[in-house]
């Protein structure tokens, strides 16, 4: 057995087993070995069926039967019964939500039960528990009626076992056993260490071998914790440390240079209606700072909801458009602005026409549904529709000083003369390959002299309506007469508020500038917990905005109806059904739309541009419209079932409507009250502070669902490492260290493949 063998040469697998472990991401010996425990439970002293008490924690050897899922009566919960009997009688055992416990283990085996005793006094259970099949000697021993106090089922109140994350097919038992036996074949010291013995020795870390063997079995809780702290900062280290080669790499390289930016920006700002708060001077200075170094600009604006990123953005645009580029006495540089979705790109769009429609700049929209050009002379002070070839002939030329897009814009027939700067709106929506796409999307091979004539010299589209003016770049230079080696300028924005420690480690290759005032005039939101009783009342308020000639939303956490047939299907509200039911039972003089991820684009796009003219009153959806949706005239949000989305995303709801002077009101309707979910929607209902938001997810929620695992590519247990602001520091300084010394990690194997693997997980989607 090796660490890199894949599990089934080793372990005869069911399919079910096979494509659960694929599920987990478990491929090979190694990956076993990394699939840590979520928790530890004490075994419990050792009892009788009839020696139990309520309350406490046993353990029991006796004979398990009866075992069959059904739903509880009265709340309908997935149950598993079954009954657990030794010499002394037998109690109850059940299972809530584990229906596949029902064919798990087979009628009369010999078991080892561990679990809580609920219930009371006369019907006690036990619930939950864990159930080990006990080996045929032992068990032969067992139906003698000999537990012999010497077995090695018998176990010590004090001692640990591991509960580890599950999914359908396979269970946590499985892999106790599975990880026993690959430690026991010596796997553990086979596996190279990623972490320096220095930096090891410097924070008191033991190395892997020691700490996947305390991790899986601790003999006591500080070999545990001693275990977590180590592989959790593993991989905070490797991803800091994959962040500072892309810091490195980009600061490798050259840039444009931009120069006397400071003129032109105040000049701009001059025509704004109202003056940047402070919070965006101060971003607009650190982008202008960046543009005057040799290497380009790798900077995060983080900013709350209505924030005033876009500003922000326009200055850093305006500044790039009315530079030239090198050893050129006239021409201008250019800039790509890529949005997630097709709807925020037409709204960038109109906004950067509102920003320069009173300067002589050509801004141009492209998205899989087709092109548009700003100014248009034949109707002036409006875009028009052009063909997609003569959009990119003009961006090619240099014709086109701003051009915003959707993914579209990375597509290999899009090449820029100049791009010097790169925009990416919501980046985190974006994978890393799209990003760094955009960031490299400058002409890097020479066209023929045909090829340059014929762009040249081709007639613009819609006869005179010519992109060209004082800023374009003229016809008779060649495009690929340009320092092409340099490397655009890289600004990326989210209106996802992030906690600092987050920030640190996903964005350690970037600057952060943090917007964290609201321009003026914006009215404070009102935000409600409503229970199921009160329902109404909520849709009283949203009929009195409607009244108004305003606009709602309603959110739902689901698509479809749950399917009844299946044990485990989400109970919550659908949007569709919901949709329906308001349309005929609470608002049948307003029209309901309904928005979701299962429709097409073109299907969203139609619904969005009916709910824009306010053609659909009610818009009934999913979180789909959590961003890069603006409708001012929406005044009002109804959120179904709160308590299943994070604060992050909630207050990104509740964002919809915070786009005007007008007040808006949300409310949160959850479907139940636990401890937890409720102190989690007051903290929503006290404060619209996202930042504050965000560090009381990770606190209060738990690091692993702050904005979801899959999305940042982290584990739960690096996940919950953010919570330590000096692990992260820590981690930080020994990556930047490293790759000041080793730039390749030439010098160290083990380190550069969990970089490597790190950089493949952190997808950022």
């Amino acid at each position: 057995m090796r660490p890199n063998d894949a599990i089934p040469i080793h372990f005869r697998l069911t399919p079910p087993q096979l494509k659960a472990l694929r599920r987990l991401g478990i491929v090979t010996i190694e990956d076993l070995l990394r699939h840590f425990p979520a928790r530890y439970d004490s075994a419990g002293a050792t009892a009788t069926a009839r020696s139990i008490i309520v309350g406490t924690k046993v353990t029991l050897f006796g004979m398990i039967s009866g075992l069959k899922a059904k739903k509880l009566w009265k709340s309908r919960r997935n149950a598993t019964e079954g009954f657990f009997e030794d010499s002394s009688g037998r109690v109850k055992l059940m299972w809530f939500n584990q229906p596949y416990m029902a064919s798990y283990v087979p009628e009369r085996s010999v078991v080892k039960v561990t679990g809580t005793v609920g219930g009371n006094a006369e019907r006690p259970y036990i619930a939950n528990p864990e159930v080990e099949i006990v080996p045929k000697d032992i068990a032969d021993s067992a139906n003698a009626g000999i537990f012999a106090p010497a077995s090695p089922y018998k176990l010590e109140a004090s001692s640990l076992f591991s509960v580890y994350p599950e999914t359908v097919g396979i269970t946590s038992l499985w892999f106790r056993h599975a990880i026993e036996r690959v430690l026991n074949a010596g796997i553990a010291a086979m596996i190279l260490d990623p972490i320096p013995s220095e930096i090891l020795d410097r924070y008191h870390l033991p190395d892997i071998a020691t700490a996947l063997q305390y991790i899986h079995t601790p003999e006591k809780d500080a070999h545990a914790t001693a275990a977590r702290k180590r592989f959790a900062f593993e991989e905070i280290f490797a991803i800091q440390t994959a962040r500072a080669q892309e810091r490195t790499e980009n600061d490798a390289q050259s840039a444009f240079p931009i120069r006397e930016t400071q003129g032109h920006v105040e000049r701009f700002l001059k025509t704004v209606p109202f003056p940047p708060t402070g919070a965006q001077a101060r971003a607009i200075e650190d982008v202008l700072n960046d543009f005057g170094k040799p290497h380009p600009m790798a900077r995060l604006l983080e900013g709350d909801v209505g924030s005033g990123k876009t500003l922000v953005a326009a200055a850093a645009a305006y500044a790039v458009v009315t530079s030239k580029p090198p050893q050129r006495e006239n021409g201008t540089l250019q800039v790509a602005y890529m949005a997630p979705t097709e709807i925020l790109a037409g709204q960038h769009f109109q906004s950067f026409i509102e920003y320069f429609k009173d300067l002589p700049i050509n801004i141009a929209l492209i998205t899989g549904s087709g092109c548009k050009k700003f100014p248009s002379k034949v109707s002036k002070g409006e875009a028009t529709d052009i063909s997609r070839a003569q959009l990119l002939k003009w961006v090619a030329n240099g014709e086109i000083a701003m051009v915003i897009g959707t993914h579209a814009l990375i597509q290999k027939s899009v090449i820029f003369q100049h791009l010097a700067l790169a925009i990416v709106d919501e980046q985190h929506r974006f994978g890393t390959r799209q990003r760094r796409a955009l960031a490299q999307k400058n002409i890097h091979r020479e066209r023929d002299g045909a090829e340059n004539f014929a762009l040249r010299n081709s007639p613009p589209a819609g006869g005179s309506d010519s992109p060209r003016s004082k800023f374009s770049a003229p016809s008779r230079f060649p495009v690929s007469e340009t320092s092409n080696n340099s490397a655009p300028h890289f600004l990326s924005m989210t209106a996802t508020p992030i906690p600092r420690t987050l920030a640190l480690t996903l964005y350690g290759d970037l600057d952060i500038s943090v917007l964290d005032e609201l321009p003026p005039g914006r009215a404070k939101i009102t935000t409600k917990i409503v229970g199921t009783k009160d329902r109404m009342t909520a849709y009283a308020a949203v009929r009195q905005e409607l009244e108004k000639g305003r606009q709602a939303y309603v959110i739902c956490p689901r698509i479809e109806e749950p399917d009844p047939a299946k044990v485990n299907a989400m109970q919550a509200k659908s949007a569709k059904a919901e949709a329906k039911r308001l349309q005929k039972d609470i608002f049948p003089d307003y029209e309901v739309g309904l928005l979701h991820g299962a429709m097409t684009p073109c299907e969203k796009d139609a619904v969005m541009k009916d709910f824009s003219d306010n053609k659909i009153q009610i818009l009934v959806a999913t979180s789909v419209v959590e961003v890069g949706i603006n409708v001012p005239n929406a005044t009002a949000i109804i959120i179904e079932g709160a308590e299943r989305f994070g604060l992050a995303q909630l207050h990104q709801l509740r964002g919809r409507i915070m786009r005007s002077s007008h007040p808006p009101l949300c409310f949160l309707l959850p479907e139940n009250s636990g401890i937890v979910s409720s102190k989690r929607l007051k903290t929503l209902e006290k404060t619209d502070d996202g930042f504050t938001l965000a560090e009381a997810d990770l606190d209060v929620r738990g690091a692993g669902d702050l904005f979801g695992r899959r999305q940042w590519g982290m584990s739960d247990l690096g996940m919950e490492a953010l919570k330590n602001i000096k692990l992260i520091r820590a981690a930080r300084d020994e990556a930047i260290r490293i790759i000041t010394e080793d730039p390749t990690l030439s010098h160290n194997a083990a380190l550069c493949e969990r970089v490597a693997k790190a950089r493949v997980e952190l997808h950022g989607e």
